[in-house]
Formats: structure tokens, sequence, C-alpha cells
């Protein structure tokens, strides 16, 4: 006895489907959440962020950080929230 050739297709189109999904997964994953924005941001510039805001620039999710450093100085840093390159 045969099995109908429709459920020959249906798995390849699951495992597909599967597949598209942990595609999604890894592309959100991939995004830079506020909190590691700051962490690195802090880092790089070895100042304190007093300020973060969330912004839109073009339809592109922004992070807008307001550092001090050790002597006074302010400086505003833009973060890309899908890469989290400063811009």
């Amino acid at each position: 006895m045969t099995r109908p050739t429709r459920r020959r297709h249906a798995l390849p189109a699951l495992l597909v489907a599967l597949g598209l999904l942990g595609a999604s997964q890894l592309l959100f994953a991939a995004a830079v959440s506020m909190e590691q924005a700051v962490k690195m941001t802090e880092q790089r510039y070895n100042a304190r962020v007093v300020k973060a805001q969330t912004q839109k620039d073009d339809g592109r999710t922004v992070y807008v950080l307001r550092l001090l450093d050790d002597s006074g100085h302010v400086r505003t840093v833009r973060v890309d929230a899908a890469t989290g390159s400063v811009m």
C-alpha cells in the first residue's frame, strides 16, 4: 500500500515553514535592546548614560543616548536598534 502523494509533499513544506520560522527568530535575536545599547555605549565611550530615548528615523528604530563622562562632557549618541551600529 502506498501513501498518498499529498502527505509526501506536506513534510518538505513543513520543514521549509520551520526553517523560515527559525530564520525570523534569528533576525529578531540580532536586534539590539535598549539595555544592550546602553551597556555597549557606556563601555565604548567610557561614560555613563544619563538619558535614553527611542525614536523613529525614516522607519528605523533608533536609540538616542545622552552620555556624561568623568570630566563632565556631555555627548549624544544614536544607535541603530536593528544593527547596534552607532550612527
